[in-house]
């Protein structure tokens, strides 16, 4: 089935529309529309307009994970659509917050969303079959509340701040004609970590490539080639990365993988 794939909000501006720190993308799987993520503000909305998509027509909407910049722009979304449910992780909550100097500073999905529009978010757990050869899977990788500690991220819990594990992160896993193509908006699990993962849930399914931020604009030269060497020993084909990768992560994972990496910016469209 052919699959298409648009960047509603990156980073990246092209030909006239803004971008903004956050992301958004549109997958047309078949006759159905499906929004990852609606970008840090309302602008997602102007992008689409601009792109010649109408949000009223959208069937699905997927949350990556419970950060501002993907969850802002979801109250909008819910109040000019009213059909598409929105899956979020049974654990997202208003609770993640990044330590800046001695301050944590919140960084999380809109406070009062979850209860203003109660009716219209489902709550998945476990890997969630969204519609037939549509998941939504979970990490299933141990000790990445290690990887929150380098992040200083973390979840403020009845029983305290804890490392952020990234428990409400999700992939979207689209079976495509060239394979799996997993969608994850930041991959704060890590991305040879999130490939894995996939693998072993679909193990007679191989898996093409991999779209969405890899969160390494705060990273080493080192650490970076570190991950484009997971990302080949994973053996997927195609990488398309923007967001919080930047631009100068983006430049040695080019050099390390490649024509299998491209770039995002408002409006590129993937056709698989």
């Amino acid at each position: 089935m052919e699959t298409r794939i648009t960047v509603i909000v990156d980073n990246i501006s092209s030909e006239g529309i803004q971008g903004e720190w956050g992301l958004s993308i549109l997958v047309e799987y078949g006759d159905k529309k499906i929004l990852l993520d609606a970008g840090s503000s309302n602008l997602f909305l102007e992008n689409m307009k601009a792109l010649g998509i109408d949000v009223a027509d959208i069937d699905y909407a997927t949350l990556s994970h419970a950060h501002y910049d993907h969850a802002n722009g979801l109250p909008a979304f819910l109040d000019n659509n009213s059909k598409a449910k929105l899956y979020i992780r049974d654990n997202t909550a208003p609770n993640c917050y990044r330590k800046l100097k001695i301050f944590k500073k919140y960084i999380g999905i809109p406070r009062r969303m979850l209860t203003k529009y109660a009716d219209r978010i489902q709550m998945v757990s476990g890997d969630f079959k969204l519609m037939e050869g549509v998941w939504l899977i979970p990490h299933k990788t141990q000790g990445l509340g290690n990887l929150g500690k380098r992040e200083l991220m973390y979840r403020k819990t009845k029983g305290g701040w804890i490392f952020d594990d990234f428990s409400h992160e999700q992939s979207l896993v689209i079976d495509t004609d060239k394979g799996l193509v997993i969608l994850n908006s930041c991959s704060h699990g890590g991305a040879g970590n999130i490939v894995n993962e996939v693998k072993e849930t679909f193990p007679d399914k191989e898996v093409y490539g991999l779209i969405g931020g890899l969160h390494l604009f705060n990273k080493t030269e080192e650490e970076v080639k570190e991950a484009a060497g997971r990302i080949r020993e994973t053996g997927i084909k195609y990488v398309c990365t923007g967001h919080c990768t930047k631009n100068r992560a983006f430049g040695i994972l080019k050099e390390e993988l490649g024509d299998m990496v491209d770039q995002m910016k408002v409006g590129y469209r993937i056709v698989i």
